[in-house]
């Protein structure tokens, strides 16, 4: 499958697959001169310059343009598991809408960028909330490049995948993306652009952390920010949060009022015009006028309306102030743009929530349910919504999810996409505990993307020896789709040299995987039947 005839001469630079980011990602940028590997030189010529192009090589790939269109193509979806309370068990039919659109709770694994355009025709327009914690770019999380790179790398990272995640929110939907300070302000130009800078909301502090460390070199930082846009500012109707016994312990009935309990507010304002001022005598005999420096916060004929409602209390100080009924207040509070961990959790807490359902250690610093809970409200998700997360971690955003409808019997649904092994010990063992322990009729069902090349791929990081890479290099050429350009002949002569086989083990894999064509990672939908794509799918995936 290597002998591919050449594609379109203009070509789109990709981020190259590597050990801790499993798939490619197209620029916006064409490349000005293509890295081809020409067939021709000999191969220790080729690899002297496979050698001194790696960090370029490694990182940065070719793709023909009509390859670009082809990588994007729905793919077909395998492994498919329903969750319950009672554990796991088969599918059977999947639940839908009335649109035909699927109407189940999905934990889907795969590459997140291809995974969002396999599902962007059955949910474009219809998800409500979409929020992400994607990586951070500190040098532990994947994008361990030079610093030249590692922001172009992160932010078409980035870029990508919101550019099809915006094409499923609703148009009253909203997005939020969880951030630290290494690329926040990067990330605030990249969303104006994609997002639109006039649907840009808050940039949200979140106070995650109640202590300092010691250990900082600099600043101990305890917040994190929340990135926070609409889809369309004009169409959004933002919540707020639910008010609770502190926000409502300021009112209080001392005269028993039978419209309740109330709270005292100035009849003053600090600002007007003091030609508006005036004395007013209350049919009580008392008088009341604003203090020196302040001005009448409601007109004449107004106040006596309220006096003649009852909505006045006159205190033995003298002092006149108007009855704010709790009855008569918004049941939501305005969200402000720095929240404490009081109201959204910790990072401490955090870890022991996830602690409690899967064991301790085995990931670092989820976000809680708290938070997730916080942002559903803000971001005004109905009980019948479509909630999306493409960076699912441990799950904290289903959790919230399953939480929300057993509160009030709602039907939400949530999106989870997670590329990485652990779905398996953490996103989805986590799931199932929350619907186990609180014996929830909810349940979920997990799906991979069909892997095609991604099997490959597999299979090279799993080398453990340079003679199992040469036996894998045989399985390789007959089996799966490499690049077009790729000239076995010299690659196998390569990898018997000694420059090659001084090479650390990390370095010959990577050589390898740079063989392999990136648009055929996963199995397309369209193809899904054909002899080539046989074990990759069974019977019950292809229905």
């Amino acid at each position: 499958m290597a002998d591919k005839a050449p594609r379109k001469a203009k070509k789109f630079i990709l981020n190259a697959i590597t050990a801790s980011q499993p798939a490619s990602q197209p620029a916006s940028q064409p490349a000005s001169q293509p890295a081809s590997q020409p067939a021709s030189q000999p191969a220790s010529q080729l690899y002297t310059k496979l050698t001194r192009k790696r960090q370029e090589i490694f990182f940065n790939q070719t793709l023909a343009f009509d390859e670009i269109d082809r990588l994007f193509d729905a793919k077909a979806f395998s492994k498919f598991s329903r969750y319950t309370a009672d554990g796991k068990q088969a599918v059977g039919e999947i639940k839908r809408h009335f649109d035909g659109t699927p109407a189940e709770n999905l934990i889907i694994k795969g590459n997140n960028l291809i995974a969002l355009h396999s599902l962007a025709k059955q949910f474009k327009g219809k998800v409500k909330l979409i929020y992400i914690d994607p990586p951070y770019n500190t040098g532990n999380d994947g994008f361990k490049y030079n610093d030249k790179f590692n922001h172009s790398t992160w932010l078409t990272f980035m870029k990508n995948r919101l550019e099809i995640a915006k094409t499923l929110l609703a148009d009253d939907g909203s997005i939020w993306i969880s951030l630290n300070d290494d690329e926040v302000h990067y990330a605030k130009v990249l969303c104006d652009e994609i997002l639109g800078r006039d649907n840009f909301i808050a940039n949200i502090i979140w106070h995650s952390k109640y202590t300092t460390s010691n250990d900082a070199k600099f600043i101990s930082y305890q917040h994190e920010n929340i990135l926070f846009y609409a889809k369309d500012k004009s169409k959004f109707k933002i919540g707020g949060f639910s008010r609770t016994e502190k926000h409502n312990s300021s009112y209080k009935n001392p005269d028993n009022d039978p419209k309740g309990a109330w709270k005292a507010t100035p009849l003053h304002a600090k600002s007007g015009d003091e030609k508006n001022n005036y004395v007013i005598e209350f049919p009580n005999g008392r008088n009341w006028t604003p203090p020196k420096g302040r001005f009448p916060r409601y007109s004449k004929q107004k106040l006596m309306e309220i006096y003649k409602d009852g909505g006045l209390y006159f205190n033995k100080n003298g002092g006149i102030d108007k009855k704010t009924y709790l009855s008569e207040v918004k049941q939501h509070i305005t969200a402000g743009s720095v929240w404490n961990y009081e109201d959204a959790g910790h990072t401490h807490g955090n870890n022991e929530e996830l602690s409690e359902l899967i064991g301790k250690g085995e990931f670092e610093n989820p976000k809680g349910t708290k938070l997730i809970s916080l942002i559903c409200q803000i971001a005004n998700v109905g009980t019948n919504d479509i909630v999306l997360d493409y960076h699912a971690g441990s799950g904290t955003t289903a959790h919230t999810i399953f939480n929300l409808n057993q509160k009030d019997a709602g039907n939400r649904q949530v999106i989870l996409i997670e590329q990485m092994d652990y779905i398996h010990n953490i996103t989805v063992k986590r799931l199932q505990t929350v619907l186990k322990k609180n014996n929830l009729t909810q349940d979920f069902v997990y799906a991979e993307l069909a892997p095609f090349n991604e099997t490959a791929k597999q299979q090279i990081l799993a080398c453990e020896s340079l003679d199992e890479i040469k036996t894998l290099f045989n399985e390789l050429c007959e089996r799966y789709f490499l690049k077009y350009n790729v000239s076995v002949d010299e690659f196998s002569q390569m990898i018997n040299e000694p420059e090659f086989q001084s090479l650390p083990l990390d370095e010959q894999k990577q050589m390898v995987l740079e063989m392999l064509d990136l648009n055929q990672m996963y199995v397309s939908l369209s193809e899904m039947d054909d002899e080539q794509f046989a074990g990759c799918l069974n019977d019950d995936d292809k229905t």
